[in-house]
């Protein structure tokens, strides 16, 4: 049987690093910061989709979910990569990215809620509804988005992640512009 003793390091999975606990949980700890509300927004978006489509609403053909659906959450996983690469050490700019990313979660719950059971993933408007104007959609017409980009920004700095961070805010604002140019069209 061949042990590895307790004083030795963990075998290296990439060149200088080890997948000890305490070089992974830094890492795990941002997993769960993105990934636990994304289920969570997931499974009350799919409510509010059935709902929207009970009542007539259909999503526009061109509509860039398809991509974003699988954009959105690679974005955080390359993020936490690089995070767990790097290992960087808790600083400043650590702090920064918490509270920016808390601000956007917030931005993006305040929208949620003022949309309530019309907010979803996809662009679903129910026929003869009214534009909503409460909430943060009194101060600008789409602060889920902005909430998004947030969210990016916010864990680029958790994560201490320039070069997947700067590259998933790029590749999602651009997809956001093709969705609000979608969403401008449904809303009428």
């Amino acid at each position: 049987m061949n042990r590895v003793a307790r004083d030795q390091p963990a075998p290296s999975v990439l060149p200088g690093l080890t997948a000890s606990f305490e070089t992974i949980a830094p890492s795990l700890a941002l997993a769960a910061l993105a990934f636990v509300p994304m289920i969570g927004e997931a499974l009350y978006s799919a409510r509010n989709e059935r709902r929207l489509r009970q009542q007539g609403a259909v999503e526009p053909a061109d509509d860039v979910f398809a991509a974003m659906r699988l954009i959105y959450p690679s974005c955080f996983a390359a993020m936490i990569v690089e995070h767990w690469v790097r290992q960087p050490q808790a600083d400043a700019v650590t702090v920064a990215g918490a509270m920016v990313f808390g601000a956007a979660k917030a931005l993006k719950y305040w929208a949620i809620v003022s949309l309530g059971p019309r907010w979803s993933f996809r662009v679903l408007v129910p026929p003869r509804s009214d534009l909503v104007t409460t909430g943060p959609y009194r101060f600008m017409r789409h602060p889920n988005y902005l909430g998004v980009l947030g969210e990016l920004a916010g864990m680029a700095l958790l994560a201490q992640a320039p070069l997947s961070g700067v590259a998933a805010l790029l590749v999602f604002a651009a997809l956001l512009r093709a969705r609000i140019r979608v969403e401008e069209r449904a809303l009428g």
